[in-house]
């Protein structure tokens, strides 16, 4: 009986003692986990191996794609001029029709309408015509009534600018030895007018028209032109082929971005140059070795001379230089909407025998328009 007694006391003891230990270490096991930041119990390589999942992969997150935009339609760019060039307080509509409207038009009369068209940079010549035009109309038909006498005005306006000129951009490829080639427009004109920021948004027109387009930064002397250019043409799906390094050989750029047009067989390829004027030998070496180049590899379809319409009669020495060295087939008026000076469409064309074929109706990236000599016309009589 008492070793049995005994015995129950020993297993009484065993049974405490455990208990106490249990209470004495979970204290310290909770504050290990909590240093441990929580981490779960090693696994060793043997159990790891049988845990892992066969030809386990880390899971790769693909870079989303850039949202292209899509170009405004081209058709109907030209409307918005009329509302924009009222806004813009043109003397060459409302004034003229202002004195013309008047009962008895007089020798001052007459001086007045002379200077308003003087004003708005139409030039002597064509604002002489013009003059002529008018007086002989108003003699010989007698016009007094407000409507007549804007359909009058229209229609001598509508001369000066002249329809008949080809306006069309020449983007129709070319076929060289049975094998189409990219249609070559090169761009000109000096830095300051727009002209990076033009190619940019004749990119966005052509890609609005359904064709494929490769842009060339052949502006290699100004750090921010190709980079510039890259952004408009990224933001509508169009690569731009330009130089690694600043200062680099424009005509080389200018041929690589016609020969990648050629190899993707791309509509057009729209090459950027240099704006620099400091005098009319360089300007004439550099584009003319641009062109020479080009043509080794298509055709050269277009040259587009661009101007800041703002600047009026200021900026025609301009156009004389690039007309004189460049072969300019067609003009590029920007900053149209925000000038009184809307003369100037016939000024240019007539100095440089080139129509007017693009312009620029404000800051936006679809604000240029094929010029349409009606709704200009349209747009100046408010």
């Amino acid at each position: 009986m008492t070793e049995d007694l005994l015995w129950l006391w020993i297993v009484l003891g065993v049974v405490l003692l455990a208990g106490v230990g249990s209470a004495l270490l979970a204290p310290r096991l909770r504050r290990r986990r909590r240093d441990d930041g929580g981490a779960p119990p090693a696994v060793d390589e043997a159990t790891q191996d049988t845990l892992a999942p066969p030809d386990a992969a880390p899971v790769e997150t693909a870079p989303a794609a850039p949202v292209l935009e899509t170009p405004a339609p081209v058709a109907g760019r030209m409307v918005r001029l009329r509302d924009r060039l009222a806004r813009s307080g043109s003397p060459l509509g409302a004034r003229l029709l202002s004195v013309l409207s008047r009962a008895d038009l007089t020798d001052d009369d007459w001086d007045e309408l002379e200077e308003t068209l003087l004003l708005a940079d139409i030039g002597a010549g064509p604002a002489g015509e013009l003059l002529e035009g008018l007086r002989t109309r108003v003699q010989v038909e007698g016009v007094r009534d407000a409507g007549a006498v804007r359909e009058l005005l229209r229609s001598e306006l509508l001369k000066v600018v002249d329809p008949t000129m080809d306006r069309t951009i020449a983007t129709t490829r070319p076929v060289v030895d049975g094998v189409p080639k990219p249609a070559v427009v090169l761009v000109v004109g000096v830095n300051g007018t727009g002209k990076t920021t033009t190619v940019g948004k004749l990119a966005r027109v052509l890609v609005a028209e359904g064709r494929s387009v490769v842009l060339g930064a052949a502006d290699t002397f100004r750090a921010a032109a190709a980079d510039q250019l890259a952004t408009w043409g990224a933001r509508v799906g169009v690569e731009t082929v330009r130089s690694d390094r600043e200062g680099a050989d424009p005509a080389a750029v200018a041929f690589d971005a016609v020969a990648k047009g050629s190899r993707d067989d791309v509509d057009v390829v729209l090459v950027d140059t240099a704006g620099r004027l400091q005098n009319k030998a360089g300007l004439m070496d550099e584009l003319g070795k641009i062109s020479r180049v080009i043509t080794r590899e298509a055709p050269l379809g277009e040259v587009l001379l661009v101007l800041d319409a703002t600047t009026g009669q200021n900026g025609m020495q301009q156009a004389k230089v690039f007309g004189e060295v460049a072969g300019v087939t067609g003009i590029v008026l920007t900053k149209l909407d925000g000038t009184a000076r809307g003369g100037i469409v016939v000024a240019v064309q007539r100095e440089l025998g080139v129509p007017v074929k693009l312009v620029g109706l404000g800051e936006g990236p679809d604000d240029l328009a094929p010029f349409d000599p009606e709704q200009f016309v349209d747009g100046l009589l408010g």
